[in-house]
């Protein structure tokens, strides 16, 4: 059950209370270790609250955003298959949602919203044209793996892959992101920089 204030709690106590909120935020080591004013994409945008918080805590010079928004019920326990979208509708009005709540960085142009498949958009960008990619697509195995070969030539060397939901073996997903992310770091392409908190974040090996 969650806190409950009242008004005979000090005010600086509640403040106090909210900033370790904040401090124990779950991808605090995502935010803590990601390069400020870089180039990153972000795979897997649902309605925006970790790309809120990636421009509030990384502040990132170019942030793409990339999500099919497509309605899929073979994942029927995914936010996109049913979890919380019912239909294609409920999944274009996400879509238009998360334009709507970043007009302003659209128009700035440091947010870019591409609706589209993570491995479609890979191919059309770059390689070593970014810093970092934060992996939070579909997590069954074959699809995190194929987004980490898929992204990995397009971040620098020394550069990050990180994402999310390492070490659920109870959730839907069968434990996907993390047989998919052990079996890349095996490769020998990056180096685990940390595992935290259900999240992860890997270094591209320079040179």
């Amino acid at each position: 059950m969650g806190a409950r204030f009242t008004f005979r709690r000090p005010v600086r106590r509640a403040r106090r209370y909210i900033r370790e909120l904040v401090k124990s935020d779950s991808r605090a080591v995502i935010f803590g270790t990601l390069p400020k004013d870089s180039v990153g994409v972000e795979v897997g945008v649902w309605e925006g609250d970790m790309s809120a918080k990636l421009l509030q805590q990384v502040h990132p010079k170019k942030l793409s955003l990339v999500d099919p928004w497509a309605f899929d019920p073979q994942f029927a326990d995914s936010l996109f298959g049913g979890g919380s979208a019912k239909s294609q509708a409920d999944m274009d009005a996400v879509w238009q949602k998360v334009r709507r709540r970043f007009a302003t960085e659209i128009e700035q142009g440091v947010v870019s919203v591409h609706r589209s498949t993570s491995v479609e958009f890979a191919g059309s960008v770059a390689d070593e044209a970014l810093d970092w990619v934060y992996i939070d697509g579909n997590h069954t195995y074959e699809f995190v793996l194929d987004d980490l070969r898929s992204w990995y030539p397009k971040v620098r060397p020394g550069g990050l892959l990180a994402g999310d939901d390492y070490d659920r073996p109870d959730a839907w997903w069968d434990d996907g992101v993390t047989k998919a992310v052990d079996e890349f770091v095996k490769t020998g392409a990056v180096t685990v920089e940390a595992i935290q908190d259900h999240q992860y974040v890997l270094r591209k090996i320079a040179g």
